[in-house]
């Protein structure tokens, strides 16, 4: 059987993954300013990578906001658009091995897609995401890279920057935990670190994403979420939502390949509905 291949082409970076007789193979990145020649360096090394040749290929289905920058097939392969929102819903699914989820794909913002077996549509999102990490980071820590933040946050204490239950009231509240976030950076004291300011700004951002696709959850009558995009690669991610489970109940999933959901997705989507012939 031929190789399809997915394609979920951002702003910055391009991912691509291999989809054969229903197995995923080969995920990449590749970083580029210029959606065109990042499709086309990705395709290439992908290529190289697997030895596989353009004959081998069946066809390759695109996504994100830089795929409309293609208007022709890749190397004369068949070329099909795939809507993005279908594309995370899919995707997410795949790799959660779920019939219906809330899928969320943590980007530069984040977008909530409920997913429900071949359907999916986009129930709303939130301009906080990968974008306000990093804007907050620059602004409040003088620190631009998204890794030096991650090493930076790990040895910080949210005790020095948020403001808890326990704060506030000598008992729960309303089932509240005394753990429980009562203001992001609504305690910052003067003896604040730099590690202690960089881990509330990935906690602040990780508990409103997530406290999002909580009421997304009870909206849609489903509890299930599915986390994907880069932000599931931050390690202080999974505790922050696990905090949220043991409050509210949903069930956070962050799958294997989570960061090349939308890649995924768009592979696994047969020419047709929702889907356009470059």
């Amino acid at each position: 059987m031929s190789k399809i291949i997915g394609i979920d082409v951002g702003g910055s970076t391009t991912k691509i993954v291999g989809y054969d007789q229903e197995q995923l193979f080969s995920p990449l990145l590749v970083k580029a300013n210029d959606p065109v020649s990042s499709i086309y360096g990705a395709f290439g090394r992908f290529l190289n990578e697997n030895k596989l040749q353009l004959n081998e290929i069946d066809r390759i289905m695109i996504t994100g906001v830089g795929a409309t920058f293609i208007e022709e097939n890749i190397f004369d392969i068949p070329t099909y658009k795939v809507g993005e929102f279908l594309a995370i819903g899919m995707g997410g699914l795949f790799l959660s091995r779920l019939k219906r989820a809330i899928i969320v794909s943590m980007g530069t913002g984040t977008a909530y897609v409920m997913a429900d077996n071949d359907k999916a549509y986009h129930i709303g999102g939130t301009g906080v995401g990968g974008g306000t990490l990093l804007g907050l980071s620059n602004r409040m820590l003088n620190v631009r890279n998204f890794n030096d933040i991650v090493d930076m946050a790990k040895g910080g204490d949210l005790s020095h920057i948020d403001l808890s239950i326990a704060d506030i009231s000598h008992d729960n509240v309303g089932g509240l935990t005394s753990e429980t976030t009562a203001s992001n950076f609504g305690k910052i004291i003067d003896r604040a670190t730099k590690a202690d300011v960089a881990l509330g700004i990935i906690n602040l951002v990780f508990q409103t994403i997530g406290m999002m696709a909580v009421f997304a959850s009870r909206n849609e009558k489903v509890n299930d979420v599915v986390l994907t995009g880069n932000l599931t690669n931050v390690p202080q991610a999974k505790t922050i939502f696990e905090g949220l489970t043991s409050l509210f109940g949903v069930i956070f999933h962050i799958p294997e390949y989570a960061e090349y959901a939308t890649a995924v997705g768009a592979a696994m989507v047969p020419p047709g509905n929702m889907i356009t012939e470059v």
